[in-house]
């Protein structure tokens, strides 16, 4: 990846017709203490694809943006990138923001410099992206003011900022607005927003159906660490097929159904 902000993704990517697949899962499992926490995930995402993971708390949202970043390893299947094994060096051309943001000790500006510094940016490079990701999230008045000072809102678009700042291919939200309000949401959505025109893929954690509806070109739903249903926004929040999303859109309680005992 150039060391530059990506330029704006043509119309084929903003139109919605994608190239082949950026990263694959290849029935990918994890499991901890005997217990399965993801299960036979088998997904392509393409470059340029705004996807949106949804499910209920414990589905494995989180620990799926885990194994795509490499921060886990499966314990079965592969994690590819352009159909190679995941590996630093495409780490590297990822950014993950967590759903709590976190902050240096230092000024916002820093804050933002010292992560271009760890990809290897430096001198007028480094300063110019640092601005630029300041203008961005409407922060330029707070460059100089303790990070750890800001409002929750604040550093979250901090956080999405500085992501957006080291040119990543792909973007990875974890709830980003979790517990923001409305105002605070909308610039989150706007940077997210100026990161897919500049070509980044998104791949965004959310509870939020409005959230799916204004950002997502497509829907993952997990149910139990595996995958209930996988489609075009449009198709999964208006007419899903799965039991799990039906009754999570509905917001009734679901279970598996119990499984037969064969004694």
């Amino acid at each position: 990846m150039p060391d530059s902000f990506p330029r704006k993704a043509d119309d084929k990517v903003i139109s919605g017709t994608f190239s082949a697949p950026l990263l694959e899962m290849r029935g990918v499992g994890l499991g901890s203490d005997g217990r399965r926490i993801i299960g036979g995930i088998d997904l392509k995402l393409a470059e340029g694809q705004r996807t949106v993971i949804m499910g209920a708390n414990g589905s494995g949202k989180t620990m799926l943006l885990r194994l795509i970043h490499g921060l886990e390893s499966p314990d079965e299947g592969n994690v590819l990138w352009r159909g190679q094994q995941l590996e630093r060096f495409a780490r590297d051309r990822q950014a993950l923001v967590f759903q709590k943001p976190v902050m240096l000790r230092r000024t916002v500006i820093a804050n933002i410099e010292f992560a271009l510094s760890a990809r290897g940016i430096t001198g007028r490079e480094k300063k110019r992206r640092a601005l630029d990701a300041l203008e961005m999230a409407h922060l330029s008045h707070l460059g100089l003011k303790p990070a750890r000072l800001l409002s929750g809102g604040e550093q979250q678009r901090v956080a999405v900022a500085r992501a957006i700042a080291c040119a990543p291919e792909i973007l990875l939200l974890d709830e980003p607005s979790a517990s923001l309000d409305p105002a605070s949401t909308a610039l989150i959505e706007e940077l997210i927003g100026q990161a897919h025109r500049r070509g980044v893929t998104i791949i965004l954690v959310t509870h939020d159906i409005g959230q799916a509806r204004r950002i997502a070109d497509r829907v993952v739903f997990l149910h139990a660490g595996s995958v209930a249903e996988d489609g075009p926004a449009s198709q999964v929040l208006e007419a899903p097929r799965s039991d799990a999303v039906k009754a999570w859109i509905s917001g009734r309680l679901y279970f598996d159904p119990p499984q037969k005992n064969d004694t």
